[in-house]
């Protein structure tokens, strides 16, 4: 069990280390990333903040997903509503991603040096497709196989074919591609270079996750490699 949970953390963990260094060198290297302040926090603090929660959420998801899928320990500790404690969870913790962007973008607002039309145009064309995700997950892709069901219920899922509709025709992982442009859009209408770092870090780390811990377990429930929509 305990070799199936970690299983490709090791390599998690140094990217994880990688990306956060890359942050520390750019914000030192431009220290109007750390400049300004919101309701007497700083922005630091809250560039603090908004790194931690994706870490918080994309580890809660790997003990969540891995426990029950090796073990059915999230079953057996909370009975049939187990699923439904896991999706109050992952929901607060995928919520406070945008929610902490937010008031950094504000505190560290007018950093970014970007044309206010462009700036316009860029939110436009980021929102298009995640808003497209958003509609494909909905009707095609179900919110429950979102939140990552097929590891409670395996043996059902595993003979259910992926999703190739919607946005999922045109890219093997919709979710990570497109769904993480959202992120963006603080950065862009505050002009914040706090918020477009952790857009990007955010973006980033969640591929890390994608490959050393969705894709591992996804290949394990389907039994064979397979396309990750």
């Amino acid at each position: 069990m305990r070799k199936q949970l970690l299983k490709f953390q090791g390599i998690h963990v140094f990217f994880l280390i990688l990306l956060l260094a890359c942050v520390y060198l750019i914000t030192d290297i431009y220290p109007k990333i750390r400049s300004g302040s919101l309701w007497g926090i700083t922005t630091q603090a809250w560039l603090f903040l908004a790194l931690l929660v994706p870490i918080l959420h994309q580890v809660y998801v790997l003990l969540c997903w891995r426990l029950e899928l090796f073990g059915k320990r999230l079953s057996a500790w909370f009975g049939e509503p187990a699923f439904t404690y896991y999706k109050r969870g992952f929901t607060i913790l995928i919520l406070a991603r945008p929610l902490t962007i937010i008031p950094l973008a504000i505190a560290n607002k007018q950093t970014l040096n970007l044309d206010p039309v462009l700036a316009l145009v860029l939110s436009i064309v980021l929102l298009i497709p995640a808003i497209y995700l958003f509609y494909s997950v909905k009707r095609f892709f179900g919110f429950d196989r979102a939140f990552g069901i097929d590891h409670f219920e395996p043996e059902k899922y595993r003979d259910i074919p992926l999703v190739n509709k919607g946005i999922f025709k045109y890219t093997d992982n919709g979710m990570y591609t497109f769904g993480f442009l959202i992120l963006y859009l603080p950065a862009l209408i505050w002009f914040s270079k706090a918020a477009l770092v952790v857009a990007i870090f955010q973006h980033l780390y969640i591929w890390v996750h994608h490959f050393f811990t969705e894709k591992p377990d996804m290949d394990f429930i389907y039994g064979e490699p397979v396309d990750h929509k």
